[in-house]
Parts: C-alpha cells; structure tokens; sequence
C-alpha cells in the first residue's frame, strides 16, 4: 500500500483573473492586490491532489480521510493570466496505530521555470 517517494505528472494551470478576483472577494480582500497567498490551494492542493486520491495504488480512502495540516512557502506570488505548473510528490507514507499519515508536498514552478510556491499538506487516513 505504502507510495512513498511517488511523483505524479505536472498539471498546467492558469491563474484565471476573474476566479481570482472572485476568490480574493470571497475572504474579504482586495481584487487589485493581486493573487492571494491562500490562492495557493487552487493551483497547487487543487491541481495535484486529485492525481493522488484518484490513484488505485495509492488507496487513499477518501471517506476516512482528515486533511490535518498544511503548509505554504512562497518564492513569490503568481500573476493574474500567468500559467504554473505544479507537480505532487509523496514524501512520506507511514502507517502506526490503526492510522495511515501520508505527507504529499506539490512544487509549483511559473513561467520559464522559476518557482512559485511550495506546498505540504499531512493527510491522517483511518483504519
């Protein structure tokens, strides 16, 4: 069952304005101030994740999931309209106690390759 060390593909994104802006209304900050930080869920968790609840090796059980941690580190923020590429990764996958602690980071890299942002995030599967 254990994936640790599994890369999944890049999936390419594009830092939609008018979603931002939607975003950045929705928590109360302002459209003109750019992408913001917690924009990140988008296009890195949103982007990456599914490749690995949707992988049968994995056998991650989505029912019994709990999303206990996550963690951001920005190079510097995405523009509006830019494309990203973003790339998960298992770094860990460890089982103790009827309990299953996966950490799955994602890389997201703009255009020309310079990072963006890297994210961690810990999922606790129960037995």
């Amino acid at each position: 069952m254990g994936v640790e060390g599994k890369t999944y593909p890049p999936v390419t994104s594009v830092i939609e304005p008018d979603r931002v802006a939607a975003f950045a209304r929705a928590i109360g900050a302002d459209p003109a101030d750019g992408v913001p930080p917690t924009y990140a869920a988008v296009y890195a968790l949103g982007a990456t994740a599914p490749q690995l609840f949707g992988d049968r090796e994995a056998a991650v059980d989505f029912a019994k999931l709990l999303h206990a941690d996550q963690e951001f580190e920005w190079d510097r923020h995405p523009k509006p309209g830019e494309t990203v590429s973003s790339q998960g990764r298992v770094v860990s996958d460890i089982s103790r106690r009827g309990m299953r602690f996966l950490t799955f980071e994602s890389h997201t890299t703009g255009e020309g390759g310079a990072g963006v942002c890297r994210s961690r995030m810990l999922f606790v599967i129960r037995s």
